[in-house]
């Protein structure tokens, strides 16, 4: 059923007189660059605003960007059409 979805979203036509082959699901490298996913499912990435302009930041500010982030699960299944194979 996802796969319905993707291929909504994304204009992908299949016709299966055509050939028997199903098109491949195609990765968005966008996203695929910003989130990993863990062995449980979660999706895991990391907060912005860490790499430049850091001496005007706290030092509890600072430490709070070194720590990786859980995606909540309103957004989860936006990502798991975004990451089809994770």
């Amino acid at each position: 059923m996802a796969h319905a979805i993707y291929y909504f979203i994304h204009g992908i036509t299949y016709d299966s007189k055509k050939d028997d082959n199903m098109p491949k699901i195609k990765t968005n490298r966008a996203a695929a660059k910003r989130f990993k996913k863990t062995g449980t499912g979660k999706f895991v990435y990391r907060k912005s605003h860490a790499s430049h302009i850091l001496t005007k930041k706290t030092r509890k500010r600072k430490r709070s960007l070194r720590l990786s982030q859980i995606i909540d699960k309103t957004n989860e299944r936006e990502l798991k059409l975004l990451l089809p194979n994770g």
